[in-house]
């Protein structure tokens, strides 16, 4: 999206996320702050706060806590990065965006010593409505002593319109692929998901009845 448009559209986009759906993004609004956090059926705790500037760009960081399902390994990881809006569809009753991400940190982990660099890349693509709701998300942290790649597809169905003021329910199916040594194969999950201004929980359990537990709060 053409920058020199920026505040008109920036005005736009949020009049069109107050009347949809303003999902689990690492941007969503101009001046604000986004703290998001995880917990992932036993293998996976993530924390992050961001503050954007404006409605392209967000800054902050995270600590990212990986335990092995396979042996007793595990992985703590805090970084710092950016996240870019890249490209942003508005639509007569839907909304589409791109989010490109990167980063830097250091990891410890109890099988190699020291703390590690770590490099963070990543993207995100989804569309909405006001009854349908998919995204599909790719994160990579790397570092000579390991690389991790979580894959992330959901869609989202709602059985209500709602508006940006009015308590909204989703019921999402999620498929996680856990890429690198401590961790593979694909994680299915049902969940159930409510939002309402600028708080979002989700919650559920895996296909292996693992709870699963996701929260955004907007200021």
């Amino acid at each position: 999206m053409s920058r020199f448009l920026l505040a008109r559209l920036s005005g736009a986009a949020l009049l069109l996320l107050q009347g949809t759906e303003a999902c689990a993004k690492p941007i969503a609004f101009a001046n604000g702050t986004t703290i998001m956090t995880e917990y992932g059926a036993g293998t996976m705790i993530d924390a992050e706060a961001f503050y954007a500037p404006t409605y392209w760009l967000s800054l902050g960081g995270g600590h990212l806590r990986l335990d092995s399902d396979v042996d007793d390994r595990h992985r703590d990881i805090t970084y710092v990065r950016a996240n870019y809006l890249a490209k942003r569809w508005n639509l007569a009753s839907a909304q589409a965006n791109v989010f490109v991400w990167g980063g830097l940190g250091a990891a410890t982990g109890n099988d190699f010593s020291g703390n590690r660099l770590v490099r963070n890349v990543g993207a995100q693509f989804d569309y909405e409505t006001r009854r349908v709701y998919s995204s599909m998300k790719t994160d990579l942290m790397e570092s000579a002593a390991f690389s991790h790649r979580i894959d992330t597809l959901q869609l989202g169905l709602a059985p209500y319109k709602h508006d940006y003021q009015s308590l909204a329910t989703w019921f999402v199916i999620q498929a996680r692929d856990y890429s690198g040594d401590i961790r593979r194969g694909v994680e299915w999950a049902a969940l159930v998901r409510f939002f309402k201004g600028g708080t979002w929980v989700e919650a559920g359990v895996t296909a292996d009845g693992h709870p699963q537990v996701m929260a955004m709060f907007n200021f």
